[in-house]
């Protein structure tokens, strides 16, 4: 008897430990890859690429609305001042041009019959058979013909000008760097028609970050090297241009591109060097920073939020674990993060794969090197 129940205890302990949880595996011991920090010298200049465009580029079109019935330039065409860019259709400006005019003629004849009138009025009244208020009456008479006159011939001056302005004319000497209208087109008046970039100083045009904009201010000095072959110096400067052409910032835009969210930068090339339109440029820009200004850097990869904070991993060599440190990040430099409080020198970062750890993992080391 003692015996069967003693079988059936063993049964239920054993039936129980089969329908509990098994314990939970033990957290796996990571590898992970260790950088040493140390101070270093911030980087003393940004390079960005741009292009080089005119300084000025104008969008002409017409001062009146019309059909384009001709557009005798292309696309990359030299064009001198004077030089006919498009042509409106003039008819019906013409036929208004013709209406005006008859209504100079007419308001003419209505003064020179109001002149006549008052002369012989005139005559009248020194034999005493008209009164001077009839004078007076024909002399006011004369004063309106001679307003109507001048009033139409103002209007037919109008009716001119804006027949000639179906003549679009280059103001300047330049290149045609856009075309925005084909004959048969009918366009309103002010809309552009092509775009010319005068002959004259060159500027290069690069987008700054918003996080680099306040670093450059007109005036700051740069360094611009040319990508193409093509770039030569003019007839009265030296044979070839140096590797860098000095270049100053010109302006800074005042807002973000609402794409980009990159701000603008226009700097001013020295005006004997003769580069060809839209040609690559690297611009080289001083830092506003001051010299040898050190600082610890990180990869971007080393980098966690906490809160409303950056932080990152930091490595205990005693017990082979990592804990995570705020830090205070000054700027980018390149391809890092410039940290100006949070670490000291000597301690050991992770540098990848930080969003896998928790506080207190046991952790092995992959690699460990010294950042520069």
């Amino acid at each position: 008897m003692k015996t069967r129940h003693f079988v059936l205890i063993v049964t239920c302990v054993l039936t129980l430990a089969a329908c509990s949880e098994p314990p939970p595996p033990e957290e796996p011991i990571r590898s992970v890859k260790l950088l040493t920090v140390q101070p270093s010298t911030l980087g003393a200049h940004v390079e960005y690429a741009g292009d080089v465009r005119a300084r000025q580029e104008s969008r002409l079109g017409f001062r009146v609305g019309g059909k384009l019935v001709e557009r005798p330039v292309d696309l990359g065409q030299r064009v001198k001042p004077g030089q006919l860019l498009a042509r409106l259709d003039e008819r019906d400006l013409s036929l208004g041009s013709q209406a005006a005019q008859a209504q100079v003629a007419a308001a003419r004849t209505q003064r020179d019959l109001a002149a006549a009138d008052l002369k012989r009025f005139a005559d009248l009244q020194k034999q005493g058979f008209v009164s001077g208020a009839e004078i007076e009456r024909r002399e006011a008479t004369l004063q309106a013909a001679e307003a109507a006159l001048q009033q139409a011939q103002a209007q037919s001056a109008v009716q001119v000008n804006q027949t000639g302005y179906t003549r679009l004319l280059a103001d300047a000497a330049g290149v045609v760097v856009a075309v925005e209208a084909e004959p048969g087109q009918v366009v309103s008046a002010g809309a552009p028609v092509v775009r010319v970039a005068t002959d004259g100083p060159r500027d290069v045009v690069i987008n700054v970050p918003e996080d680099r904009v306040a670093l450059i201010a007109a005036g700051l000095q740069a360094d611009v090297r040319f990508w193409a072959n093509g770039v030569h110096a003019a007839p009265a400067s030296a044979s070839s241009l140096p590797e860098t052409v000095p270049a100053l910032v010109r302006e800074v835009a005042a807002s973000a591109d609402p794409l980009t969210r990159t701000f603008q930068v226009k700097l001013a090339l020295p005006s004997d060097i003769e580069v060809p339109l839209g040609a690559t440029a690297y611009v080289r820009l001083a830092n506003k920073a001051p010299a040898g200004l050190t600082a610890i850097k990180l990869p971007t990869s080393a980098l966690i939020k906490v809160g409303n904070e950056s932080a990152v991993w930091v490595y205990d060599p005693t017990t082979s674990t990592v804990q995570t440190r705020t830090v205070q990040v000054l700027t980018a430099d390149g391809n890092a993060v410039a940290v100006s409080a949070g670490l000291q020198p000597g301690d050991e970062v992770v540098a990848a794969g930080v969003h896998v750890l928790s506080p207190g993992q046991k952790v092995t080391r992959f690699a460990a090197a010294a950042t520069r």
